[in-house]
Parts: structure tokens; sequence; C-alpha cells
């Protein structure tokens, strides 16, 4: 029953036949069979069919959720099993958004050290990719900006303060200065994170204050691609202060923090509001809670 639920959720995910049989490593006859199989159990259709797949009826969304949630009890229950006989062992999936990604590693490092069986799957994701993803269990660990209502459902715990600096080429515009003011960035030809990040939003309300244009001459879903541009093309970028120095940024790049004014905003670790987490889980959540500022 369990591989069949499995299915069912592959086949949700890629919207395509073949593409979650290959996901799974099954072949296309023998998913249609299991989703076949489960709709005769629960009695009822699951999927809308056709000449190709197209969507979940009402009844297999609704069993699509029990199928995410019973999935994901019976892995922490092979967790528990697995940890009570061997120790802390198997895989910890964490989504973060992109400006914390630097910051991953002094998390899952001493982790590491101190569970050497646990491997980590780290994903770059958006907030809301995060959120819907820890309620889809498909990562554990979401590592986000806090301060966001949709969180109230979810067990938080901050991590630091993210704040802001310019990153731009020695002998460019205030690349001698100490710092910055918004509205001087506003007039650099300047590489962002795409439109959909979190972090772009809060960089839109600071750079474009009071109507104030500002123009971004590319724009990225990925912090390295932003350097590199910044490195080679001699456009100009922000970034997380913190991530600048985790990075450390060589020459010919500098960075200069942004002031007038001195901004900040909460970034911590979200998981699913739980009375039981998996082992692995629980025991991150714990250890990273001991953790001062990272």
């Amino acid at each position: 029953m369990i591989d069949k639920l499995e299915y069912l959720i592959a086949l949700a995910a890629e919207r395509h036949f073949g593409r979650a049989a290959d996901r799974l490593g099954i072949t296309q006859p023998t998913l249609s069979a299991g989703i076949r199989q489960l709709e005769g159990r629960l009695g009822t259709t699951l999927v809308n069919r056709g000449s190709r797949y197209r969507g979940l009826t009402e009844e297999g969304e609704r069993a699509l959720a029990w199928a995410r949630r019973i999935t994901d009890d019976v892995r922490t229950m092979r967790e528990e099993v697995q940890t009570a006989k061997r120790g802390l062992s198997g895989n910890l999936r964490i989504g973060a958004v992109p400006t914390s990604l630097a910051i991953v590693s002094r998390l899952t490092a001493p982790f590491h050290r101190k569970h050497d069986d646990v491997t980590f799957d780290v994903t770059s994701q958006t907030a809301t990719e995060i959120i819907a993803a820890i309620g889809n269990f498909e990562i554990d660990i979401g590592l986000t900006y806090i301060d966001d209502e949709r969180l109230q459902k979810l067990d938080t715990h901050v991590l630091y303060e993210e704040r802001y600096c310019l990153v731009t080429r020695q002998g460019s515009e205030f690349a001698d200065r100490e710092e910055v003011l918004w509205e001087e960035v506003a007039t650099l030809q300047l590489g962002l994170l795409s439109p959909t990040m979190h972090n772009r939003q809060i960089l839109n309300r600071h750079l474009g204050a009071g109507g104030r244009h500002f123009r971004t001459v590319m724009e990225s879903n990925s912090m390295i691609a932003l350097l590199s541009q910044t490195r080679l093309a001699g456009i100009a970028t922000v970034m997380p202060h913190r991530s600048a120095a985790v990075l450390g940024l060589a020459d010919p790049l500098v960075a200069i923090p942004i002031t007038g004014p001195d901004i900040g905003y909460r970034i911590g670790l979200v998981t699913a509001r739980r009375e039981l987490r998996p082992p692995i889980v629980a025991a991150f959540w714990a250890e990273t809670r001991l953790i001062g500022e990272v």
C-alpha cells in the first residue's frame, strides 16, 4: 500500500506518467497499474485520464494530502527504529532562500561532525516554495525569513538578522566609501535576485522608496551568478553582509555597508509543527538552537 501512495505522490509532482515512472525507477505500466490498484482500494477515481495526464480529481487531491502525511510518518518510524539500532543516520532535506545558502554550512558542518552517518540534501527555494514544501513533506527544514505571517502554523527559530551591503568592483563608483546610501545604490546598474524572491521584494521597497527609479541589467535566482556578473561585467549587486563575509569576496570585489536607513530582516529555521518529529529533524532542531548567531 505504501508504494502505491508513493506512486500517487510522484505522479502529482511530475504531472506526467512517464516522468513519474522514471523518478520511481519503475515502468510506466507498473505505475499505471499501481494507481488503479490504489483507486480500487479506496473505491474512487483519483486521476483524471485522457490521452495524457489531466490532474487529480477532488478525491485524488484529498488522497494526496493523506499520502504525503502517511509516507512521512512511515519514514519517521523507519528512522526511529534505525536510530535505536545504530544511532542517528539518514538524509536531512533542507530548503534555503538564496541569500542564506552561504550560511547553511555553519549549521550542517558541526552537525555532520557529530553525526557522520547523516547526509544532507540542500536546495535553493523561494520563501513561498519553502512553506509549500514543508506542508507537502518534501523538505524537513527551511531557512527563510521569519517575519512572515504565513509561518504562524510552523515552528520557527531565529538565527540572525540579515543586513545588506553593496558589492562592486574596485575602482568603480562608491568603491572607496566606508558606507553608501540606498538612494546612491539606486543610481547604479544593478544585478539583483529574481522578482519572485522575498529578498528582491525587500530591496525593491528600499531602492524604490518614495517612487525612486532604479535599473536592473541582470536578474537571477542565484547569488553566485550575480557575483560572477559583477566581477566580470562591472555591474553592482546587493547581498547580505553576512553572506559576503562567509563567501570571502576576493579582489576585485569589495563590499560596502548600506545605510540610510540601516535595515535588517530576521532569518531563521522553520519546520512542521508536529508532536513527533523524525529523529534527524529533532536532533538538528535541538542542536542548532544551542548555537548562537551563525
